[in-house]
């Protein structure tokens, strides 16, 4: 980034397929990547145009590929004099949303910066933290990093599987102060102390302060049980976008805990508005579409002029999420605006629904589509995945629907099957589409 090249990270379980894809969109010249890809790299190379240098990480270096230690070893430390501007291009991500194909997004030196400030401001970082990262590198959820590089604190990866006794054996080891979790993480730890597979009394966990979330809407019911465990633990709910280089467009804040349920209001460097489909702000109350204005917003779509311009209007970012602002400003994020189904003529928003769901004691997961139907125009589908080792019958689902939910909004039909996830913890629901979403 210092030379003022452009950086286009990778997902590691990309395809050789993927791999063509964003080589012909990106055209780099310079590609590096660990030894274990070496032969898959080597072998499609020559697919590769554009590419000049390999640099591979490791021991195992094949003919015309570079090592990345000898590199190091044989450059100048000599300071750079390459000028950059806050409106230069240096990264290009390809986003890993729930739409179908990625897209690439480009990026501009300001919006890191953006960033790191907003990760910084939003979460009261000190250069004493100690941050735990897990979401993949090859995401801007490395946005959550550069809040922490930016005050001189502590970023400790965590190599291992994320499962939650690699988490807390590294919070206790490393002394971790601040962990950003993904939804399933935090349902996966809070079900291993439940079932005091990893009894919380056994380990010193004292120097984790804060947890925040987001990459999807936060059940409120798993942060209560969070703060059940750890009643002085802060907490923050995060909201971002790749198209907003990541996290913290909105955030709850540590001290609105009394909102839990809210994404919050908007962070330092950003406006935030809902509007309809004509771009006018909605009524206190009502829902619309999330639109972000503010210095880390992407400047394109990178060589699609056209979604670029359907995308930004006026400066302002259309996230494709559907929320509303209460009487105190404070935005509940209802569901995306792709997700949405009309069943009968009434809007249903599957994040409110799951969100009850998800409370039944026996539910580890769920999601829920719109299948096509002669009558209502589309009906609720649930996909339910159990608690592991736990039977749980339809019957029991609907009697409990029937007790928290209008008629409307329950499940036409109920599926248990395992519910899809992206490394970011978003759930992919094109799958489940493709899956379950035939005419009900």
């Amino acid at each position: 980034l210092k030379t003022g090249a452009w950086v286009t990270p990778l997902n590691f379980r990309f395809t050789d397929d993927d791999i063509r894809f964003c080589a012909r969109t990106s055209e780099p010249v310079a590609f590096f990547f660990d030894e274990a890809y070496r032969e898959r790299i080597v072998k499609i190379r020559r697919e590769l145009p554009t590419i000049k240098n390999y640099i591979a990480m490791g021991t195992k270096i094949a003919d015309n590929v570079e090592s990345m230690e000898e590199l190091i070893k044989n450059s100048p430390s000599s300071k750079l004099s390459v000028k950059l501007e806050d409106e230069d291009d240096c990264a290009l991500y390809f986003t890993s949303g729930t739409t179908g194909s990625p897209k690439p997004v480009l990026i501009q030196q300001k919006s890191l910066m953006c960033t790191a400030l907003t990760e910084a401001t939003n979460h009261y970082l000190v250069h004493t933290d100690r941050f735990l990262m897990m979401p993949p590198m090859y995401h801007v959820a490395i946005g959550h990093m550069l809040g922490t590089m930016l005050v001189g604190g502590c970023s400790i990866l965590l190599t291992e599987q994320v499962n939650p006794m690699n988490i807390v054996n590294a919070i206790e080891k490393e002394r971790i102060s601040v962990a950003f979790l993904l939804v399933p993480w935090a349902v996966d730890i809070l079900e291993a102390f439940d079932k005091e597979e990893i009894k919380v009394k056994d380990h010193d966990l004292s120097s984790w302060r804060l947890t925040h979330m987001g990459a999807q809407p936060i059940p409120p019911s798993v942060v209560q049980r969070i703060k059940a465990y750890f009643p002085d633990m802060q907490y923050d709910t995060s909201y971002g976008l790749s198209e907003t280089m990541g996290p913290g467009v909105v955030h709850l804040g540590i001290e609105n805990e009394r909102k839990i349920g809210a994404i919050g209001k908007p962070g330092l460097l950003w406006d935030v508005k809902i509007v309809n489909d004509k771009d006018e702000d909605v009524k206190q109350g009502d829902v619309g579409e999330v639109v972000a204005k503010g210095a880390g917003v992407m400047k394109e779509y990178y060589k699609n002029p056209e979604l670029t311009a359907k995308t930004i209007k006026d400066g302002w970012l259309h996230t494709g999420d559907l929320g509303r602002i209460d009487e105190e400003g404070f935005i509940y994020l209802v569901d995306r605006k792709k997700d949405l189904i009309i069943s009968g003529g009434e809007n249903i928003y599957p994040g409110e629904v799951e969100e009850i769901i998800i409370k039944h004691p026996k539910v580890h997961d769920v999601a829920l589509i719109g299948a096509p139907h002669d009558r209502m125009g589309e009906v609720v589908v649930a996909v339910i995945e159990p608690m592991e080792g736990i039977a749980l019958a339809e019957e029991e689902i609907r009697e409990y629907c029937e007790k928290n939910l209008p008629r409307y909004k329950r499940p036409y039909q109920v599926i248990f099957d395992k519910i899809p996830r992206s490394p970011t913890g978003k759930v992919e629901k094109p799958k489940l589409r493709d899956k379950y979403s035939k005419k009900a």
